[in-house]
Order: structure tokens, then sequence, then C-alpha cells
């Protein structure tokens, strides 16, 4: 169950199917949707500890034995939880909350961790993706990617923000890839294209389309305030292409205390220093590539499988449920 919309294309919409569809690999029938009604399910497995709270609350109150699982997204790990009751509730309700990376841990009340496994989010590596690295190499341009919405939460200019500051010699171009989720922030995009020539924005675009495009990048730069485990840096890291991230929980669960490309939330001028130093210093970017590299199987669709089959199993025998 997701709050998000049938044919959206936000996270956790996108989480839910693939999800759905790893599920049912494993032999389950699998419905999304995006509230419970009341429907004869074995087991929930909820998105969003506090949009989903009526429904956690409503399974739990017409299919008392049966078991929930709550996936906890950014906004509940970093806000929700320690402001909102009804986050709070579902969070005490569910029988096994799914983390997507290992610092979520430290967000949870101690009272809440023994009962939360980490997930970590798989890509299957495309097709064409060494092919795409080469080209990429080839080109004159520089281009980095922002893969994401235009939210507040996201910091969406940042990187733009960096852009300006760089020098004129620089090669850098940034490709903003991503849906504006309000007509202010479509106008400010619009604006910095025009006032800003190493800025480019596409709008929202198929999952494949902007893989092609993430593939073709010399450099991923994640720029968010909060994340619960952004499923573009497993797609950055899939497809080989380095990241320049804020220091945020979110990523550093995910990319590990030591790696090198960490900028505070914010600081524009440290984001400007680090593109420019992927750009001109091809050892610290071989750095980069090497430590995304080291990390790759940790997002392997078959770890996911198995992660996945040892938590349905551990609910193995709650009433109706049986897990195979």
């Amino acid at each position: 169950m997701t709050p998000a919309p049938p044919r959206s294309r936000k996270g956790n919409r996108v989480t839910a199917l693939r999800w759905g569809w790893l599920l049912r690999d494993l032999g389950h029938h699998v419905s999304v949707i995006q509230e419970y009604t009341g429907q004869r399910y074995d087991l929930l497995v909820a998105l969003h500890a506090r949009r989903s709270a009526r429904s956690i609350a409503r399974f739990r109150t017409m299919r008392p034995h049966h078991p929930i699982v709550l996936a906890l997204t950014g906004t509940d790990l970093y806000r929700d939880i320690h402001h909102s009751r009804a986050a709070q509730e579902s969070l005490r309700i569910a029988d096994r909350l799914v983390l997507l990376q290992p610092m979520g841990m430290r967000a949870l009340p101690s009272e809440a961790r023994a009962k939360a496994r980490v997930i970590y989010q798989s890509v299957s590596k495309p097709a064409g993706g060494k092919k795409g690295r080469e080209q990429a190499a080839q080109r004159a341009a520089f281009d980095a990617c922002v893969l994401g919405h235009l939210r507040a939460v996201k910091d969406p200019f940042r990187t733009a923000l960096a852009a300006r500051r760089l020098p004129e010699s620089s090669r850098i171009v940034v490709h903003h890839l991503g849906a504006a989720l309000n007509e202010a922030m479509a106008r400010r995009a619009r604006r910095e294209m025009r006032e800003n020539r190493r800025y480019r924005w596409y709008g929202e675009l198929p999952r494949h389309v902007a893989l092609r495009r993430l593939g073709k990048s010399r450099l991923l730069v994640l720029t968010s305030k909060m994340e619960g485990g952004a499923n573009v840096l497993s797609e950055a890291i899939a497809l080989g292409v380095p990241v320049i991230a804020s220091r945020i929980d979110g990523s550093v669960g995910l990319l590990g205390a030591d790696y090198p490309g960490y900028f505070s939330v914010g600081d524009t001028r440290a984001l400007a220093r680090l593109m420019r130093r992927a750009e001109t210093d091809e050892r610290w970017y071989s750095t980069l590539r090497r430590q995304c590299t080291r990390l790759r199987p940790l997002f392997a669709p078959k770890r996911e499988r198995q992660s996945w089959f040892k938590l349905l199993g551990e609910l193995d025998g709650r009433a109706g449920y049986r897990h195979e």
C-alpha cells in the first residue's frame, strides 16, 4: 500500500510497484493499493507511517492476527515519527519495520529497533551501461545529472546554483530530470535555464529514459535535505556513475561514512568545489568511481529478494499467512 496514486512516478509508487513484482516472484498474490478498506488480505506492506496511518489502524482492527510490515520513508524517519502521533502509532502497531539503509536505525525509538530490518533497494543493471559511460567520457561536455522531482526537501536548484560558480573554462552541464510539483517551481526552473547556460531542465520523463540519461552522465548530484535511502543512488551505482551527495544519514547509510564525495546540506560553494574537482582531478574522480563500484553488490536484485524472503519467513504462521 502506498499513498501515491496510480500512474504516479513518485519514488514511493515506483518502490511499491517494484516490491509488488518481487513478492509475486516469491509466489505471493499481490495488489498495489492506495488505501485499505477491509479486503481479506493476509499481509499488509505499507509505505509511509503517517500518510498510511488510517489504513494501518484499520487493517489491525479488521485483521487483528495478520502481520503488518511498515516501510519507513525519509519523512517518516527524520520528521514524522518524532512529531506525529499517527506516525508513532503506526510504528507501534507494525510487526516489522523496513529501512532502506542502516543509519535509519539511529532515528528510531529504542523500543522499535528490534523489529526493524534493512533492505537495500536493488537495481537491475540496464544493457549498454558501459557503452553509455564510454560515450559520455568522449563528449566535450562534462554532464552532471540531477534526478529528482522539484520539491523543497530535495533542494532542487542547489546544483544549478553551484554551476553558476564554476569558472568559464568548466565543461560541466547540469541535466535535471524531474517533475515540478507546483507552478512556482516550474517557473523558477524555466528562469534558471534562461539565465544559466549550464542548466537544463527536462521535466518528468519515463524511468527508462531517465536511466538512459543517468547512464550517459559523468556524475550524479544528490542535494537532498532528507532521504530515507534514495533509489537514485543505487541506480547510479548500478550504472557505474560516481556520486556527489549532501551529507545526510540517508546517503551516508548507503555510501558509507568514508565516502569522499560529500558536502554539507545547502553549501553551494562546497558543492561547486566538488563538481569542479570531479571534472579536473582524474585521480579523485577515479576514487569516487571505485568506491561506488565496491558498493554494487549491496544493490543486487538477488540480495533484495533474499532479504524479503527472510523477513517474510519471520512472520510465517501468523493467522492465515503462510510463507513458502
